[in-house]
Protein backbone atom coordinates (compact mmCIF):
# COMPACT_ATOMS: atom_id res chain seq x y z
CA UNK A 1 0.00 0.00 0.00
CA UNK A 2 1.79 3.19 -1.09
CA UNK A 3 -0.03 5.53 1.37
CA UNK A 4 1.55 3.41 4.61
CA UNK A 5 5.17 3.43 2.33
CA UNK A 6 4.52 7.35 2.38
CA UNK A 7 3.28 7.81 5.59
CA UNK A 8 5.96 5.73 7.21
CA UNK A 9 8.61 7.70 5.25
CA UNK A 10 6.78 11.11 6.67
CA UNK A 11 6.88 10.49 10.14
CA UNK A 12 10.73 8.98 9.95
CA UNK A 13 11.70 12.13 8.44
CA UNK A 14 9.79 14.33 11.11
CA UNK A 15 7.49 15.79 8.34
CA UNK A 16 4.71 17.93 9.55
CA UNK A 17 1.47 16.50 7.77
CA UNK A 18 -1.20 18.79 9.34
CA UNK A 19 -3.68 16.46 8.16
CA UNK A 20 -4.47 14.12 5.05
CA UNK A 21 -8.07 13.89 3.06
CA UNK A 22 -8.72 10.79 1.07
CA UNK A 23 -11.03 10.74 -1.50
CA UNK A 24 -12.63 7.51 -1.71
CA UNK A 25 -15.34 7.19 -4.45
CA UNK A 26 -17.23 10.63 -4.66
CA UNK A 27 -19.43 10.47 -7.54
CA UNK A 28 -22.23 7.96 -6.94
CA UNK A 29 -25.36 9.68 -5.96
CA UNK A 30 -28.87 8.79 -5.78
CA UNK A 31 -32.45 11.08 -4.67
CA UNK A 32 -34.05 7.62 -4.13
CA UNK A 33 -35.22 6.35 -0.60
CA UNK A 34 -33.74 3.12 0.31
CA UNK A 35 -30.49 3.52 -1.83
CA UNK A 36 -27.84 4.15 1.05
CA UNK A 37 -27.07 1.42 3.44
CA UNK A 38 -24.74 1.36 6.38
CA UNK A 39 -22.63 -1.28 8.83
CA UNK A 40 -25.06 -2.72 11.59
CA UNK A 41 -26.75 0.67 13.75
CA UNK A 42 -25.88 3.65 11.59
CA UNK A 43 -29.22 3.15 9.81
CA UNK A 44 -31.05 4.90 12.77
CA UNK A 45 -29.03 7.71 12.62
CA UNK A 46 -28.23 8.38 8.88
CA UNK A 47 -30.70 8.77 5.93
CA UNK A 48 -31.21 6.13 3.53
CA UNK A 49 -31.20 8.30 0.54
CA UNK A 50 -27.79 8.14 -1.03
CA UNK A 51 -27.61 11.74 -1.81
CA UNK A 52 -24.81 13.16 0.00
CA UNK A 53 -21.37 12.96 0.65
CA UNK A 54 -19.60 11.77 3.93
CA UNK A 55 -16.48 13.35 5.93
CA UNK A 56 -15.20 10.04 7.89
CA UNK A 57 -12.79 9.86 10.84
CA UNK A 58 -11.65 8.26 13.64
CA UNK A 59 -11.46 9.95 17.35
CA UNK A 60 -8.62 11.12 17.07
CA UNK A 61 -9.12 13.65 13.81
CA UNK A 62 -12.80 14.42 14.79
CA UNK A 63 -11.47 18.15 15.32
CA UNK A 64 -10.27 18.85 12.18
CA UNK A 65 -12.93 17.10 10.10
CA UNK A 66 -15.74 18.55 11.72
CA UNK A 67 -13.69 22.15 10.72
CA UNK A 68 -13.68 20.77 7.24
CA UNK A 69 -17.44 19.82 7.45
CA UNK A 70 -18.21 23.64 8.45
CA UNK A 71 -16.26 25.23 6.56
CA UNK A 72 -17.72 23.09 3.22
CA UNK A 73 -21.30 23.87 5.05
CA UNK A 74 -20.74 27.35 4.89
CA UNK A 75 -19.89 27.59 0.93
CA UNK A 76 -22.47 24.56 -0.53
CA UNK A 77 -25.71 23.54 0.39
CA UNK A 78 -24.41 20.10 -1.38
CA UNK A 79 -25.97 17.41 1.45
CA UNK A 80 -23.17 16.35 4.10
CA UNK A 81 -23.04 13.70 7.07
CA UNK A 82 -20.13 13.10 9.11
CA UNK A 83 -18.75 10.60 11.88
CA UNK A 84 -15.99 10.26 13.89
CA UNK A 85 -15.98 6.98 15.35
CA UNK A 86 -13.97 3.74 16.18
CA UNK A 87 -12.21 2.44 13.32
CA UNK A 88 -13.65 -1.32 13.78
CA UNK A 89 -16.68 -0.02 11.93
CA UNK A 90 -16.71 -2.01 8.76
CA UNK A 91 -15.88 0.71 6.09
CA UNK A 92 -14.01 3.38 8.34
CA UNK A 93 -10.59 1.95 7.78
CA UNK A 94 -11.13 0.83 4.31
CA UNK A 95 -9.03 3.69 2.26
CA UNK A 96 -5.41 5.59 2.16
CA UNK A 97 -6.10 7.79 5.53
CA UNK A 98 -5.49 4.87 7.32
CA UNK A 99 -2.15 4.88 6.83
CA UNK A 100 -1.67 8.12 8.47
CA UNK A 101 -3.83 6.68 11.10
CA UNK A 102 -0.93 3.99 11.77
CA UNK A 103 1.44 6.55 12.05
CA UNK A 104 -0.02 9.15 14.05
CA UNK A 105 -0.91 11.93 11.52
CA UNK A 106 -4.99 13.12 11.52
CA UNK A 107 -6.78 12.14 8.36
CA UNK A 108 -10.22 11.91 6.93
CA UNK A 109 -12.41 10.11 4.24
CA UNK A 110 -14.71 12.09 1.93
CA UNK A 111 -16.78 9.59 0.60
CA UNK A 112 -20.05 9.12 -1.38
CA UNK A 113 -19.59 5.83 1.29
CA UNK A 114 -18.39 3.31 -1.90
CA UNK A 115 -20.03 -0.57 -1.69
CA UNK A 116 -22.75 0.83 0.91
CA UNK A 117 -24.28 2.66 -1.69
CA UNK A 118 -22.50 1.98 -5.64
CA UNK A 119 -23.64 -1.47 -6.65
CA UNK A 120 -20.91 -1.85 -8.88
CA UNK A 121 -17.62 -0.42 -6.89
CA UNK A 122 -14.37 -2.56 -7.57
CA UNK A 123 -16.36 -5.20 -10.16
CA UNK A 124 -15.93 -5.15 -13.64
CA UNK A 125 -19.35 -2.59 -14.12
CA UNK A 126 -17.60 0.02 -12.52
CA UNK A 127 -17.05 2.59 -15.40
CA UNK A 128 -17.56 6.21 -15.95
CA UNK A 129 -21.29 5.61 -17.41
CA UNK A 130 -22.37 5.02 -13.87
CA UNK A 131 -20.91 8.31 -11.79
CA UNK A 132 -23.79 11.48 -11.58
CA UNK A 133 -21.08 14.16 -12.88
CA UNK A 134 -23.66 17.35 -11.82
CA UNK A 135 -23.28 16.12 -7.58
CA UNK A 136 -19.86 15.24 -8.64
CA UNK A 137 -18.56 18.65 -9.68
CA UNK A 138 -20.77 20.63 -7.08
CA UNK A 139 -19.12 18.38 -4.35
CA UNK A 140 -15.61 18.39 -6.17
CA UNK A 141 -15.40 22.35 -6.33
CA UNK A 142 -15.67 22.86 -2.83
CA UNK A 143 -12.38 20.64 -2.57
CA UNK A 144 -10.67 22.92 -5.05
CA UNK A 145 -11.34 26.36 -4.40
CA UNK A 146 -12.26 26.03 -0.46
CA UNK A 147 -10.16 23.87 1.30
CA UNK A 148 -6.80 24.02 -0.15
Amino acid sequence: MGSMIYAEAARQRGDVIRFMISLETIGYYRNQKGSQTYPPLLKYFYPDTGNFIAFVSNLSSRSIMKDCVRTFSSVTDFPVQSIATLELVPGVTWSDHLAFWRHGYKAFMITDTAFYRYPYYHTAQDTPDKLNYEPFVAMTNWIVFDAL
